[in-house]
């Protein structure tokens, strides 16, 4: 088979979502990964890369549109631009359902689960533009902001992210010169106003003068980094520097509500949050558990477990231990008074984009009595893992899925595992 060139235009006709904001095409007998698509339609398409394997291509003309295409509200999304968002070019409830095919293929195709998906829209942002609070931007040696190209380290000049938060928005990042800097992030609460840039530099970086009130902290270590507060669950909580928070500006609140739905705590319970983060989880656990309960949070990451033992101080029935949960899950006892336990009634994970993995998943199958709630951003490494639980006698017995990400193919899911 010829090879084909990489900017070779090929016609096209379009078949099913793929993970990962790719639509699946057949070219010569080759699979082709195209962006910029929709399934049903019939494109031109510039082929990007070429494996062993398959292709990927960008579709740059589209000779028969589905009916889910809309025009993209943002000038910076298409073919070559910004790599941002992946499905600005569908309708809102198009990518709901794109997104839900996606969940249903992962878990099919990796665990053996069929199970038909909804996903659930996050209130904050109905048009699906304006609610990420948090945004990465990168710097061109010139001082020239902008975000990065799809799967490129070259960068899209803009002078507006329209998915970004009003607030975000506020601090005029994009319209500003950084000249020594290689990255700033932009944080914004959408719930107390709070605002603050990171900036990350190579040596000496010079700040531009700001027309809103934020903080500036080099990509150095400091002993009392700059932090904003987080609403939600009906507690004030304490995020410092680039410390993960989720990016909608309703989804901490919608993810701690359906954690409880899915663990349904009582009163006394022992529960187990891993990768706890600045500690959401462990925070509305506590509340339910009561002080005849236990909860203890694992995270690797320093300044956030300096967050969340600040975070959850009123609650002393709830502990955070710092490691890697592997590791700390192999030496942590659970004490009540004089007993030792060996086992918690409720688990949550919220693991990275990663996943688990194996070794963790046999260590919470070992350790959890009653439900485990897995949170988690990826379809694929939660599909993963589903399986390996499945092997140590856990079965999904349900799976919510939420637009966290609108414009994006990203999609939060929480599943709920039971023993049998």
């Amino acid at each position: 088979m010829p090879p084909v060139e990489s900017s070779e235009l090929i016609e096209l006709q379009i078949g099913a979502v793929a993970n990962g904001g790719w639509c699946v095409a057949r070219h010569e007998g080759r699979v082709v990964f195209v962006r910029h698509t929709l399934p049903g339609e019939r494109v031109r398409a510039r082929v990007t890369q070429e494996t062993k394997h398959f292709l990927r291509a960008d579709a740059v003309e589209i000779i028969e549109a589905s009916p889910d295409r809309v025009q993209a509200p943002c000038p910076f999304a298409g073919p070559g631009r910004c790599g941002g968002c992946d499905w600005q070019h569908a309708s809102l409830p198009a990518q709901r359902r794109l997104k839900a095919e996606v969940v249903q293929e992962q878990l099919r195709r990796l665990a053996g689960v069929e199970r038909d998906v909804v996903v659930e829209e996050v209130p904050g942002a109905p048009d699906g533009l304006g609610w990420r609070t948090r945004v990465q931007f990168a710097v061109r040696r010139d001082g020239v902001i902008g975000l990065r190209k799809h799967r490129s380290h070259q960068i899209e000049p803009i002078d507006e992210c329209l998915i970004a938060h009003p607030q975000v928005e506020a601090l005029g990042i994009e319209r500003k010169r950084w000249p020594g800097a290689t990255g700033v992030e932009a944080i914004a609460s959408a719930g107390t106003g709070d605002r603050l840039a990171v900036l990350s530099s190579r040596g000496r970086a010079r700040v531009p003068r700001m027309d809103a009130p934020v903080r500036l902290v080099s990509g150095k270590r400091e002993d009392k980094p700059p932090f904003v507060r987080e609403e939600a669950a009906g507690r004030l909580w304490q995020v410092s520097g680039s410390g993960f928070w989720q990016v909608h500006p309703g989804a901490a609140e919608t993810l701690a509500a359906a954690v409880l739905d899915t663990l349904q705590p009582r009163k006394g319970d022992i529960a187990v949050d891993l990768y706890c983060g600045a500690g959401l989880f462990a925070g509305v656990l506590g509340e339910a558990v009561g002080p005849d309960g236990l909860v203890v949070g694992i995270e690797s990451e320093g300044q956030a477990v300096r967050d969340a033992r600040f975070n959850l101080r009123d609650l002393p029935h709830v502990s955070v231990e710092r490691g890697e949960v592997e590791k700390v899950l192999d030496e942590i006892q659970f004490g009540r008074g004089k007993s030792t336990l060996n086992h918690a009634d409720l688990v949550v994970l919220d693991p990275p984009r990663t996943g688990a993995g194996r070794d963790v998943v046999k260590r919470v199958a070992e350790l959890a009595g009653r439900r485990i709630a897995y949170v988690s951003c990826d379809p694929a490494t939660l599909a993963r893992d589903l399986a390996f639980f499945s092997e140590y006698g856990w079965t999904l017995s349900a799976l919510r899925a939420f637009d966290a990400f609108p414009m994006t193919q990203h999609v939060e899911c929480v599943a709920t595992l039971v023993k049998g």
